[in-house]
């Protein structure tokens, strides 16, 4: 049996380094470096829960474990976002 069409082995999101200071977020061909005096709700984070990353509906990045939702517009323009962790 042959497929109709190839499969895809690329994920539109992950995880592609985590350091002291934040991590690299590749989404849909785009790198992102979010550290974590900018986004808080990662600093205490397992690596396992920071990599438990899901891209909804093309635009919205979900992590269950934390409890935390980001557009990928407010990584490409943070400038229109004015989210502050307290």
């Amino acid at each position: 049996m042959k497929l109709r069409t190839p499969v895809k082995d690329i994920s539109e999101v992950e995880i592609s380094n985590i350091s002291d200071h934040g991590f690299w977020l590749y989404v849909k061909g785009k790198e992102y470096f979010l550290p974590y005096n900018q986004y808080r709700w990662f600093k205490n984070a397992s690596i396992s829960e920071i990599l438990d990353v899901q891209l909804l509906h093309q635009s919205h990045l979900y992590w269950q474990k934390l409890d935390v939702d980001l557009e990928v517009s407010s990584l490409e323009n943070p400038d229109k976002y004015f989210f502050i962790y307290k």
